[in-house]
């Protein structure tokens, strides 16, 4: 689908794509972004072509143009690749999304997910909601959406983009190991309302039904366990590094020190070993499910 509305021919403007903006402390963000619609307004400007004739030819508004190329707004992809083939660029436009899409996220995103990028293993323990990469974007939604103080609407968008951008590790190949272990009680707790939570389920289930893929739930009933202090989570490398991280240890920051990764391991295996098997989790997943 093109940028322009199938339906109508209106063109999109910041109505239609929020949270786009560029956030003014992400230096190397605002560079690129500079960078990026520097030369869009150049190879406009080359070929003779007003900003109101070219935004009407992308499917954007010319307010939508003036800001992409003053720095002051993310270009999306497709936003790229019609202006692309609108200047007769050869590629050198549409190319540029590669810089564009690692800054379009927050800075703490954007270090998160270079890590997860990079895992050969990952195991998670969470106990007060589903991880997120494990969550809809309609769950994810609804979770912003019930933050204090509020986000706006645009940050509430881009804080799901940024989060479902991290999903990508499903897609890498080789397949890294995700391990993850949820507490019955966020499978419990309807975020969203009835059907976001029934696809919320029905996603946990197809995850959790991949070969790389082990998911298991803590139920209430397992007594204590050492995750009750807050999220427990390893990442491993294939360097032979790793990094973990602990909401009750180290003071909740990440870490690399071999005797704090032992004692991360340490706890985050009792957790599984008290937790349902993966296939036990999967019929009691199912069983909710049922019970929505």
């Amino acid at each position: 689908m093109t940028a322009v509305e199938a339906d109508s021919g209106r063109l999109k403007g910041e109505a239609d794509e929020p949270g786009w903006e560029v956030d003014p402390d992400d230096e190397w963000g605002v560079a690129v972004i500079a960078t990026v619609g520097r030369q869009l307004k150049l190879r406009r400007e080359a070929v003779g072509m007003r900003a109101g004739e070219f935004g009407t030819a992308v499917g954007y508004g010319e307010d939508m143009v003036y800001k992409i190329e003053g720095g002051k707004r993310i270009p999306r992809q497709d936003y790229l690749v019609r202006a692309d083939e609108v200047l007769g660029a050869g590629g050198l436009i549409a190319a540029a999304w590669e810089d564009v899409k690692k800054v379009r996220y927050p800075k703490s995103v954007r270090a998160l997910a270079q890590l997860e990028a990079k895992a050969v293993e990952l195991g998670v323990y969470v106990g007060l909601s589903i991880h997120g990469l494990l969550q809809t974007p309609d769950h994810a939604r609804a979770l912003f959406e019930a933050w204090q103080p509020p986000y706006s609407e645009e940050e509430v968008e881009h804080l799901v983009a940024a989060r479902m951008a991290r999903k990508s590790i499903f897609e890498r190949s080789p397949a890294p190991a995700l391990s993850f272990v949820l507490e019955e009680a966020t499978l419990r707790r309807w975020v969203g309302g009835t059907m976001v939570w029934r696809q919320q389920l029905e996603h946990l289930l197809g995850v959790a039904r991949l070969r790389n893929v082990t998911l298991q739930v803590m139920r209430m009933s397992s007594g204590a366990h050492p995750g009750l202090d807050g999220r427990i989570e390893v990442l491993k490398f294939a360097d032979g590094t790793a990094v973990g991280r602990s909401d009750g240890a180290f003071s909740g920051r990440p870490t690399s020190d071999p005797k704090h990764l032992r004692i991360l391991e340490l706890r985050y295996g009792t957790i599984r070993a008290q937790a349902l098997t993966p296939g036990e989790s999967l019929a009691f997943i199912e069983q909710v499910l049922g019970e929505t």
